[in-house]
């Protein structure tokens, strides 16, 4: 049993995959989970939401081949800390660089899926020399032309309320809405129900929870309106970059994916046809080849 935000919880063992180790790293005030493995360039996988580390299990064991992989837990997620502020994407991409900066790493390559697809634009902005190119997978860009069609598809955002409504912690704790609802849409049961549990688990302690409800309240009241004016247009992006996208999303429309080109002029778009959101566990070997491809000198 540990303390954690002032509750007394229980720490599960930590997941296995062949190869990974584990360590903790202070980040600021932020105790941040790390699973690692393999030596060479430090290669940065950085998870969405409701997964963590372990989503890139069948890619790290094929990558540590070849890099010093690196695959953090995000602020609230897996084993990292999941303090009660903090959830804006700027802060996760300022404990993203906080983190290299505590692993004395001045320059990586970033892979990074939803949520954590979003906070690697903004680290590639905010700090281009420390990425030398990120892959981005299933997730928009900051740049939307917000088109009518894009508004429309908005709608796709549904859940997004239902987290971040009053009733969305206990929501998550006390149903199946993370384990059916949610990663139950991955496609042709990429997803063992083993796996779904291993992610599952973790949202059920109460401290984490609040966490996913802070993560897309804040998102949905004073991100997205933000994006919708135009925050990031005042930023461009320098940094090399690809995203690769499958085009069965239920979440995220492909019209969201228009309008980036004046803004990332290194960045080009890859479809998957008829691959979902959780690309990287529907196609994981289609996803190593992504990665092994792009990261490649």
């Amino acid at each position: 049993m540990v303390l954690r935000g002032g509750e007394l919880v229980a720490e599960p063992a930590l997941l296995e995959v062949p190869g990974v180790t584990h360590r903790y790293v202070q980040v600021g005030g932020l105790r941040v989970h790390v699973a690692e493995a393999g030596d060479g360039p430090p290669l940065v996988l950085l998870h969405g939401w409701p997964q963590h580390w372990y989503l890139w299990r069948h890619q790290i064991p094929e990558l540590a081949k070849h890099y010093r992989v690196i695959a953090p837990d995000l602020r609230g997620h897996g084993w990292t800390d999941a303090p009660a502020t903090g959830y804006d994407k700027d802060n996760l991409a300022a404990d993203l660089i906080g983190l290299l900066d505590a692993l004395g790493l001045d320059r990586v390559r970033l892979v990074g899926h939803d949520w954590g697809g979003w906070v690697g634009f903004l680290a590639c902005m905010r700090a281009p020399e420390r990425f030398d190119r990120f892959l981005a997978l299933n997730i928009a860009h900051p740049w939307p032309s917000m088109s009518p069609a894009a508004v429309r598809s908005l709608w796709r955002f549904w859940y997004q309320v239902v987290v971040g409504s009053p009733l969305g912690a206990l929501l998550i704790r006390r149903t199946p809405f993370i384990s059916r609802g949610v990663l139950g849409t991955i496609k042709g049961g990429a997803l063992s129900r083993r796996d779904r549990a291993a992610f599952a688990e973790r949202w059920r302690v109460p401290a984490r929870a609040r966490a996913s409800v802070a993560l897309y309240r804040t998102f949905l009241l004073r991100e997205l309106p933000q994006v919708r004016r135009g925050k990031y247009r005042r930023t461009p992006m320098s940094t090399k970059a690809r995203l690769v996208f499958g085009t069965a999303d239920p979440a995220i429309s492909p019209s969201l994916l228009e309008g980036y080109e004046e803004y990332a002029e290194r960045m080009d778009l890859r479809w998957v046809p008829g691959a979902g959101h959780f690309i990287v566990d529907e196609q994981p070997d289609r996803v190593l080849a992504e990665i092994q491809e792009f990261m490649a000198d």
